[in-house]
């Protein structure tokens, strides 16, 4: 069965254009001689990893939370949004919810060697606490 063509549209046809359609700086050209490319054109820049904090401290609670255990990790030395991803990434491998109170990660449950290997796998340097 032959196609109707009669209700496609034709697709318009790209011309390569010489020069970028609009370019402010070409008028620049004439007055400050050629524009010149820049040293880290083409180049992509992979963003430097933050250094790993060195210490932490992994504690188990339970007192003043309805009788519930909860995972705190403390002394982290993390900027505060450094902190809010650490507390995303562990929330999403442990499937587990948490909050950040004072500058500490708090997590729900028992997740003390989970966390602890976690924080080995970021090469914290020290890490306290339960095992």
């Amino acid at each position: 069965m032959p196609q109707d063509n009669r209700n496609r549209r034709a697709k318009p046809r790209l011309v390569p254009a010489e020069a970028p359609f609009n370019d402010a700086f070409r008028g620049l050209a004439g007055k400050f001689g050629p524009l010149r490319e820049s040293e880290g054109a083409g180049r992509e820049r992979t963003p430097a990893r933050p250094r790993p904090p060195a210490k932490a401290v992994i504690r188990l609670e339970k007192k003043g939370r309805a009788g519930k255990e909860v995972t705190v990790i403390e002394q982290l030395d993390l900027s505060q949004g450094e902190l809010s991803e650490w507390l995303r990434d562990l929330k999403q491998r442990l499937g587990c919810g948490g909050a950040i109170e004072e500058r500490a990660l708090v997590l729900q449950g028992n997740q003390c060697q989970r966390v602890r290997a976690y924080l080995e796998a970021r090469a914290v340097g020290q890490i306290r606490g339960p095992k």
